[in-house]
């Protein structure tokens, strides 16, 4: 049997289709994938995300302990401050992708993928050295508020003013009179807040933000949505884009590893690599015939399969067929052209300047 969130039963009250994800039943879609990815881009969704993990790193020396187990560098940030970054092993593929949060030097909060829970926390506990984190998994349940209108509908239930809360900052205060972190990140390209609550209060807050935001039009968004919005800005997906046998340098995300940093696990593989030069690179591409590219769909170039797709939907904002994928470096420049393999039939393609979608 899948496990469940706190929020259930609200997702079962408001006629969610739910589906097993994870090992987690959530639901894919309330009113259906598209009004709920077109309700974030212009007005508002609220997303249950509380099968997320949560780990943390107390006491001295913290900071360090988990500053030499991810690929960015917590010492460059400013306590209430939070980096995207990723666990690696030791041939700098992917353990996990995760947000860690910055409390202050003695207090680091990370958050992992629902699918690596238990697999990202047995991993931190053999490798962190000094400090020993805790699994706090079970002690929160986490929304995300999400599109245009989530600043003002979170505004609005808070006390505390939210305007110096920027972009991958943090804050914590009542929200709806439920004590919360109160996070500026999320997975859909449009401001917002991921909201971090005791799982006993999670139903009341998702209630009142719903209430709360009911002028603006927000609505509850499923996992569809959550899929096409994160696809449309090239977001990577665990398990999909980037995996264990894949690296940030060949996922384009280079940006989140510091390598000047004294050390972390999985530098090194990082550096040989880099060094030698990438063998693939993941990049973003659209159909230019009709098609729709999938998951696991070959990329072909003059017939031979040179590639796989990790990630593909029509695109709702986009109105485009667009896809991700790892091809060789002399088919990863923008314009570059192969074909995607779709039950059977080739189907040209074209690698775009991504994200796909871009507001104004």
């Amino acid at each position: 049997m899948p496990r469940v969130t706190p929020l259930n039963a609200a997702h079962k009250k408001l006629n969610g289709r739910l589906v097993d994800f994870a090992g987690w039943e959530l639901p894919v879609q309330y009113a259906g994938l598209i009004p709920e990815h077109e309700a974030v881009r212009t007005k508002a969704g609220l997303f249950d995300v509380s099968h997320m993990g949560e780990v943390e790193f107390r006491g001295k020396g913290a900071l360090e302990a988990a500053n030499a187990l991810i690929t960015n560098d917590l010492a460059r940030i400013a306590d209430g401050q939070a980096v995207y970054s990723g666990l690696l092993n030791p041939n700098g593929g992917f353990v996990d992708d995760i947000v860690a949060y910055r409390f202050s030097p003695e207090r680091i909060f990370i958050c992992v993928n629902a699918a690596n829970r238990e697999k990202d926390f047995a991993w931190m506990k053999e490798n962190a050295k000094g400090v020993t984190p805790v699994d706090r998994s079970e002690e929160f349940a986490q929304l995300a508020v999400q599109g245009p209108k989530a600043f003002g509908i979170v505004q609005r239930l808070c006390q505390k003013p939210l305007d110096g809360v920027g972009t991958y900052r943090f804050t914590t205060g009542e929200v709806a009179g439920v004590e919360c972190i109160i996070s500026r990140t999320g997975y859909t390209g449009e401001d917002g807040f991921e909201l971090y609550c005791p799982p006993t209060q999670a139903e009341q807050l998702w209630f009142a933000l719903l209430e709360e935001g009911k002028g603006d039009g927000i609505v509850p968004a499923g996992l569809g949505a959550r899929d096409s919005l994160r696809t449309e800005m090239k977001y990577a997906l665990y398990g999909n884009d980037i995996d264990d046998v894949h690296t940030p340098l060949e996922a384009g995300l280079g940006w989140i590893v510091k390598l000047d940093k004294a050390h972390f696990l999985g530098k090194d593989a990082l550096v040989k690599q880099k060094a030698a030069g990438l063998a693939r690179k993941l990049v973003g591409f659209e159909l230019t015939e009709p098609g729709v590219p999938r998951a696991h769909y070959p990329i072909l170039k003059d017939g031979q399969k040179v590639g796989e797709v990790t990630s593909g939907t029509m695109g709702p904002s986009v109105k485009k067929a667009i896809g991700i994928g790892y091809v060789p470096p002399a088919l990863a420049a923008e314009g570059s052209t192969f074909h995607v393999e779709i039950r059977g039939r080739p189907a040209a393609a074209r690698v775009v300047k991504t994200p796909f979608y871009s507001r104004g």
